[in-house]
């Protein structure tokens, strides 16, 4: 017979089973929203270190490696929404003590009466104060292997969700503002590697190269091979923390004059097995540069190249002094047919073609004049069907040309050139030199800038002083050529 507090225990036990429902209402289930609220909530908690006490911030120890590698796997774990509703948590909630600050700024006023001394450390503090709490994650971050590139892919999704609408806080610009600045550290032209790039160089760089060309994309393998072959030049910076990751490449080719056309450059095959006569080399044409890193956006890397590669080639040909772009015009057919809308609604196309000009438009489409003409003109440069047709390229080629000038030139966006190509080359020194007619009939070259390309020249000894002119007075440096062209737009235009 079993003791008496046993069998008391079974008989409760006896009489709570069945249970009653009433008594038994499990509690809910969290939503998969909140459990992943929770889980954010937990990991972050977990592996944002605190800021260190402004006197122990160069003694503190780091957080375990393990607590970067976890953050690593766990952001990358997440999917759709949850990773801008991540980002946005750990910038409002981990980013600047707004309250610490504030009081330190208050401090700061305080001491103004007050020696040097005094006022430097108090500033000191409150510059300290204002460094984000997950800046040092992030920094713990970039020291484990990988962690340098999921940064950067960090950064890029950073910028996506911003310009997607998805997130646009204040505090993710701020989480913008301060990945940007690590990486500027991080990928200093000091600690950049140059590499020439042959057809000697891995498979996985080859193919790399070829996928990040985005100016004339690569057609197959014998088109790569032709690239990096003889007369031509291909040149990257690598990182040491991201090996085998091209960050930003060069094309060059090299010719005895300086190229007006992209065709003899990325479609020519004569020069595929040749050798190179160096007494034809006199010229250095940069036709593509890429940036293949989307978060490395506003990191300044392709001016310190082309200058490195300037130095190359200079030790390699020391009689060569040319160098130049042959660079496209991505925006000018979007401008251009936004003009020629505007001149329709305002009824002053004759502002922007001369009646001469329209008469040979109407003549050569058949379209009656006034707005017929407009109309037919504005579809033949949408399809690109007026390439074909010898003689309307001919009527086209003086308004276009004049009209590209200007949009070079003249359109500006807070004083600096509109177009981004443009502002590249002259923020690096480089003068406007030529404008190429039919210099791309690619269907992508007429169809972004009408076939036109432009050459901006490097003249060496003038880089520096064009460069501050440009960024410090907004100054563009052009050839007789362009400025002729701009004068004739502005006469026909009235301006």
């Amino acid at each position: 017979m079993p003791p008496f507090h046993l069998v008391r225990s079974l008989r409760s036990c006896g009489r709570a089973w069945p249970p009653r429902r009433t008594a038994v209402a499990l509690k809910p289930r969290r939503s998969c929203a909140s459990a992943a609220a929770h889980g954010m909530e937990d990991l972050l908690r977990r592996t944002v270190p605190p800021l260190p006490a402004y006197e122990t911030r160069d003694k503190s120890p780091p957080p375990p490696e393990s607590h970067g590698v976890e953050f690593m796997r766990f952001y990358r774990a997440l999917e759709g929404e949850q990773r801008p509703q991540f980002l946005e948590r750990l910038a409002a909630e981990y980013g600047v003590d707004h309250t610490g600050a504030w009081k330190l700024s208050r401090k700061l006023l305080d001491t103004q009466t007050r020696d040097v001394a005094t006022v430097l450390q108090a500033e000191d503090r409150l510059r300290y104060s204002l460094t984000p709490r997950y800046r040092q994650l992030l920094s713990h971050i970039s020291r484990v292997e990988g962690g340098v590139k999921f940064l950067v892919d960090l950064r890029a999704e950073v910028i996506d969700i911003s310009a997607s609408g998805a997130g646009d806080s204040a505090h993710l610009r701020d989480l913008n503002g301060t990945l940007k600045s690590l990486l500027s550290e991080w990928f200093s032209v000091g600690l950049l590697q140059l590499e020439r790039i042959t057809w000697q160089s891995p498979c996985e760089i080859l193919q790399k190269i070829s996928q990040y060309e985005a100016v004339h994309p690569v057609r197959n393998w014998t088109d790569i091979k032709r690239r990096v072959g003889p007369y031509r030049r291909c040149y990257a910076f690598t990182h040491a923390s991201m090996p085998g990751e091209p960050l930003v490449v060069l094309h060059v080719a090299l010719t005895e004059h300086i190229s007006d056309n992209i065709q003899s450059i990325v479609r020519e095959f004569a020069t595929l097995d040749s050798q190179e006569d160096v007494n034809k080399i006199n010229a250095a044409i940069f036709y593509s540069i890429s940036s293949t890193q989307a978060g490395l956006q506003g990191v300044d890397l392709g001016n310190y190249l082309i200058k490195r590669v300037v130095r190359e080639l200079q030790s390699e040909f020391p009689h060569m002094s040319q160098f130049s772009s042959l660079s496209p015009i991505p925006g000018f057919a979007v401008w251009l047919q936004g003009m020629l809308g505007q001149t329709q609604k305002e009824g002053s196309a004759s502002e922007l073609l001369s009646e001469k000009e329209w008469r040979e438009v109407e003549e050569v489409t058949g379209a009656v004049p006034g707005g017929a003409a407009l109309d037919a003109l504005r579809r033949l440069l949408a399809s690109g069907e007026w390439v074909r047709s010898e003689q309307l390229a001919q009527v086209l080629e003086p308004a276009l040309m004049r009209l590209c000038a200007w949009y070079l030139y003249g359109e500006k966006r807070r004083g600096y050139a509109l177009n981004p190509v443009a502002n590249f080359h002259l923020q690096n020194g480089a003068t406007m030199w030529r404008l190429n007619w039919h210099a791309d009939t690619s269907p992508r070259g007429v169809t972004n800038s009408c076939g036109i390309m432009v050459n901006y020249r490097y003249f060496l000894g003038d880089t520096a002083a064009n460069s501050a002119a440009y960024l410090q007075n907004k100054v563009i440096t052009a050839s007789e050529q362009i400025l002729g062209l701009v004068a004739q737009f502005q006469q026909n235009s009235k301006l």
